[in-house]
């Protein structure tokens, strides 16, 4: 048991109170329909044969209505008498193996028993060509054997860089497709030539297979609902993709103050963001090619702990400076290395300072946030980087909510309230 060795033991905490963030926030509301809507527009029968084979390639994120839009996709694809399977597109995530691969889809409500299609995987990869710059292109064996590939992501920011592409259909592509083997090499590749060009290139190249049929995009808004399901062609998918990623950057959530001394951080994971908490939300990218964001300006940041559906990847806890025991006895070191070693990212994985409670934890990091008292001191905290529908913000922040009319108090201010073991509640 290791307990603070500072005397921050009974400072005086800022009080705290709920506010709701009002963003704009369009829905889905019929999952199914809106899929069938959106493949009618693409004429599949033109390009998909019955008897096809068709891969359909899934990732590893906590993306919402997944299992919905994987299942409508696999229901539209029988229709015209093809053989849809699903594969795992995640790089090297669950572990660099298939089983750990076949296990996260299984997390994420996407089994042969609830999709009506089988659920294949192999870390084994083929080359389908080369680069301009000569690197060679890998794609999973499960999907280079299919005659066609479906490629089904969320497009959203990038957690490592900004461009005009970022994360989304194109990144699964090269890096999802590409498995452990191609992911490492790509991520490499990033050094020399930078993240969107080599995601474009290897793109290209996967494009000229004639082996992808089309492209499912999804949006979400800033409550993690499923905000715009597209549906296009392959030629169609890196300008869509282009336009898309702007739509989704207007809808993503973010912090309401740009300037804190403290962002406490329920939950962190694979499920959330892949570096577990999303950068463009903390404003860490922690990146050594990449350029910090100049907001929000966060001073320190404590991570309580891990979600369930991460399987301990804590990819992603170097971000912050503060966490718990909880959170470091659930890491998985080999899947957490795996994926930080592949993304080039060792430094993302480096254990923050600890303590055995959210109380010692809360005390030492406001110790070290400078001159301002901590009952001063301008606290958010928050369920998720994925979760900013309601966040509680410190009692010096309140002055600055007045004037705001995209933020509502839904509370009373309050002392932070621990359990008997010392953990905030919720």
């Amino acid at each position: 048991m290791f307990t603070s060795f500072t005397n921050a033991k009974g400072l005086w905490l800022p009080k705290m109170v709920r506010v709701k963030q009002k963003f704009d926030a369009p829905v889905v509301e019929d999952i199914p329909g809106t899929v069938r809507l959106e493949l009618a527009k693409l004429s599949l029968l033109k390009s998909i044969n019955a008897g096809d084979t068709v891969a359909i390639a899934a990732g590893s994120r906590g993306i919402a209505n997944i299992n919905a839009v994987v299942k409508a996709i696999v229901r539209d694809l029988k229709q015209i008498g093809a053989k849809p399977y699903v594969i795992p597109a995640m790089g090297s995530h669950g572990g660099a193996t298939a089983e750990g691969q076949i296990d996260v889809l299984k997390h994420y409500g996407i089994t042969e028993e609830t999709v009506g299609a089988p659920v294949i995987a192999t870390m084994e990869v083929m080359q389908i060509g080369v680069t301009k710059d000569g690197l060679p292109v890998l794609i999973g064996k499960d999907a280079y054997e299919a005659d066609h590939i479906v490629v089904l992501n969320r497009i959203k920011s990038h957690t490592d860089f900004s461009g005009v592409i970022e994360s989304g259909l194109m990144k699964m592509v090269a890096i999802g497709l590409g498995k452990q083997k191609g992911a490492n090499m790509y991520h490499r590749a990033f050094f020399r030539y930078g993240f969107e060009h080599v995601i474009r290139t290897v793109f290209q190249v996967v494009l000229a297979s004639g082996k992808i049929a089309f492209g499912v995009g999804l949006i979400e808004n800033a409550y993690g609902q499923t905000a715009r399901i597209a549906a296009m062609h392959a030629d169609e998918l890196e300008m869509m993709e282009q336009k898309l990623l702007v739509e989704a950057k207007k809808l993503s959530g973010r912090l309401p103050f740009d300037e804190l001394d403290l962002l406490i951080v329920d939950k962190m994971g694979k499920n959330i963001s892949g570096t577990g908490m999303d950068t463009k939300v903390i404003g860490r990218l922690m990146q050594n090619f990449e350029p910090e964001p100049e907001k929000p300006a966060i001073l320190r940041i404590l991570v309580r702990d891990l979600t369930e559906e991460s399987n301990g990847n804590a990819c992603g806890v170097g971000l912050a400076d503060f966490t718990t025991t909880r959170l470091v006895e659930k890491i998985d070191r080999r899947a957490t290395y795996m994926n930080s070693i592949t993304a080039l990212g060792p430094q993302k994985v480096r254990t923050p300072v600890y303590y055995d409670t959210d109380k010692e934890a809360i005390e030492n990091a406001l110790e070290t946030v400078g001159l301002t008292k901590p009952k001063d001191c301008r606290v958010v905290r928050i369920e998720s980087t994925l979760h900013l529908r309601e966040v509680e913000i410190s009692e010096s922040l309140l002055p600055a909510t007045a004037t705001r009319t995209d933020l509502e108090i839904i509370g009373e201010l309050r002392e932070m309230a621990f359990d008997e073991d010392g953990n905030l509640k919720a």
